[in-house]
Parts: structure tokens; C-alpha cells; sequence
């Protein structure tokens, strides 16, 4: 088994209200008590609908928001305390590749600048020739020519800024590198040349990615494990193999009976989920997905499920895995509530 370079234990995230009643605080729960671990040198995929929490994860993981509460143990250290000044050192291990390529690049920098900063930073290269020879050193890594130093990020395409975005990243050769949906803004035709510059620096620098996206086949592309995200927590886990060939969570199967298959020949049942995604400001209580799920059962609307192991490597938070549970095994299976802030409506007679 490979050494687990990051371990994510009862992670939460919540972001306070203005508003709402008198001495009353409400909060956000965009993380809501999250384990997991990252292999050394793997690919974890996080998937899920927008607004499940995953990329408040990937920030709250670099200690760019801080955590409401939980452990983030990276390289065997618990840096969910760290202030500013001790988080400076962790810095050259994790770094994050963001969403948006324009928004992260500060347009009033050359890339030059851009990709000098954090070779300064951390005293990774002295003096201007060593930190020019650092500079184009990183250019050509994501396939750009020496001469883009001079340029400015408006003088660029989605797709170049996105490999600017990488090469800071690369600057530090961190261990970890969280990439927040790094090709969601981009063509089709420019995802797949990022995407393949991604696979080639694993390759090469032997990183560790977490890659956070909606797009399942984008996932499942350059993914060695996945974890499926909805409303703050994961509800599986596995191997993408096990995870596109046989989901287990009913919230995964209906995601994966979306994806649109290029043969119009071939025919697959689409599973259509009854209402909204509920607020992450006041959740379903038990099962978030039970409100929504069509294997719904009374012990869904009352216990939180926990994680049970269905295969090798596959994790699933469901209580139809949990064969030791005998209200598991004579309860029906029933339509999913429409509101649970609501009385239950009368059984027919």
C-alpha cells in the first residue's frame, strides 16, 4: 500500500449568516465532517452537482479559508492550526490551481513576475540571471516559449493562462498540487491538451493530485481513485474502475445515468431525481440524499449512514450496505420525503 501523503479527518467548513432570528446564529454547511486520505503520487478526483462543497474542500485542504473544525495531516504534519507564518514552510508542499485562469493571475504582473514570485518567496533562486533561467526553465515545462515572460496575462488565451496558472504552481515542486476544476472555462479541443500537460508533470515530478471537477469524464480520464461529493459530505469512494463500472450510492448511479454516451445506438435508463438539492443552511436531517433518493427508508430520514466497505477499496455512506442493521433489512423501501421540515404525509389505507 502506498504512504498517504494527506489525511482529512471530521473536516467542516461553515460560513456565518447575517440576517435570521435574534440571537440566533445560522451558518452555511459547506463542508460538513469530511475523512478521507490521498496516496502519495495517485490522482483523487472529487465529483458532484454545484455547491456540493467541493472546491470550499480544496481551499480549506491549502489553508486558504480557515477550518471550522477537523484535521488536515499533510507529509505526517496537522497543519489546521498553522497561522500565516508556519503555514509559509507548507507552502512549497501544497499548492492550488484555480478555477478561473484570469482571476488568479495578477494582470498587472508579466509572467515574468508572475512566476518569479515564488521562487523569491521561498529563496528557491538569487539573483536575476538564476531567477530568469528558473523562470523559462518552467515556461518550456508547460509547453510555452521564453519569449511569453515579457507578456501579460491579457495577452494570453484561456488555455495559455491555465498552463501560466500550472507553471506557478510547479514553481515550488510541491508534493500536493489541488487543482479546483482547472478546465471547466476552457474548449473542449484546449481540456484535453491541459489535461494531458497534467498527466505528463505527474509523470515527470511524481506529484500528487486532488482534481476537483463536475464533469465525470473529465474525471474519470486522469483519476486513479474518486470521491463523490453531495451537499458537504462524500457519499462514495473507489477505484474508478469499481466507481464507473459498478456505483454502489444511489446518488451515483443516478450522476453516472447522466453522462451522455457518443453511440446512438446504445440505450440507457436515466435516473430522475425528484426535487431540489436542499440548503446547506439547514439539511436534511439523517441522510442528506434521503430527501431526493429513491431507495429511500424511514432510518435514512432518521441516522446519518457511516462508511461501509462494499469491495476492495470502495467505500459507500449508505444504510442499504449496512447488513447488521436489522430496521436495514425489514424496512421497504419507500418515495423519497418531499420536505422534511414537513409531517410525513398519511400512509393510504
Amino acid at each position: 500500500m502506498a504512504e498517504d501523503l494527506l489525511k482529512v479527518e471530521g473536516l467542516k467548513q461553515y460560513y456565518p449568516v447575517s440576517g435570521g432570528l435574534p440571537g440566533k446564529k445560522t451558518f452555511v454547511k459547506a463542508v460538513d465532517g469530511v475523512d478521507f486520505e490521498v496516496k502519495r503520487g495517485e490522482v483523487f478526483g472529487i465529483v458532484g452537482e454545484s455547491g456540493c462543497g467541493k472546491s470550499t474542500l480544496g481551499k480549506a485542504i491549502c489553508k486558504l479559508i480557515e477550518p471550522t473544525d477537523g484535521k488536515i495531516i499533510l507529509d505526517g504534519e496537522e497543519i489546521q492550526d498553522y497561522n500565516s507564518n508556519q503555514m509559509r514552510s507548507v507552502r512549497k508542499k501544497v499548492q492550488m490551481v484555480f478555477q478561473d485562469p484570469y482571476a488568479s493571475l495578477n494582470p498587472r504582473m508579466s509572467v515574468r513576475d508572475i512566476l518569479a514570485e515564488p521562487l523569491i518567496v521561498h529563496g528557491l533562486a538569487k539573483g536575476k540571471k538564476e531567477i530568469d533561467d528558473k523562470v523559462v526553465e518552467l515556461l518550456r515545462a508547460v509547453g510555452m516559449d521564453d519569449y511569453h515572460a515579457r507578456r501579460y496575462p491579457h495577452e494570453f488565451s484561456g488555455g495559455q493562462r491555465q498552463r501560466i496558472g500550472i507553471a506557478r504552481a510547479l514553481a515550488v515542486r510541491p508534493q500536493l498540487i489541488v487543482a479546483d476544476e482547472p478546465v471547466s472555462a476552457l474548449d473542449v479541443s484546449i481540456q484535453s491538451q491541459v489535461l494531458n500537460l497534467m498527466s505528463k508533470l505527474k509523470k515527470e515530478y511524481n506529484f500528487t493530485y486532488i482534481f476537483i471537477a463536475h464533469d465525470l469524464s473529465v474525471v474519470e480520464h486522469i483519476s486513479d481513485r474518486i470521491g463523490v461529493m453531495y451537499l458537504g459530505n462524500f457519499v462514495e469512494e473507489a477505484n474508478k474502475e469499481n466507481l464507473y463500472k459498478n456505483p454502489m450510492h444511489p446518488y451515483t448511479q443516478a450522476l453516472l445515468s447522466a453522462v451522455p454516451i457518443p453511440d446512438p445506438n446504445v440505450k440507457k435508463d436515466r435516473i430522475i431525481l425528484e426535487g431540489n438539492i436542499p440548503s446547506a443552511i439547514n439539511p436534511p436531517s439523517g441522510c442528506k440524499f434521503h430527501t431526493r433518493c429513491p431507495k429511500c427508508m424511514e432510518i435514512c430520514k432518521r441516522e446519518a449512514p457511516k462508511k461501509y466497505q462494499v469491495g476492495d477499496d470502495h467505500f459507500v455512506y449508505c444504510h442499504l450496505y449496512d447488513k447488521d442493521n436489522p430496521a436495514v433489512n425489514k424496512t421497504e423501501s419507500k418515495s423519497p420525503a418531499k420536505d422534511t421540515n414537513e409531517p410525513e404525509a398519511e400512509k393510504e389505507k
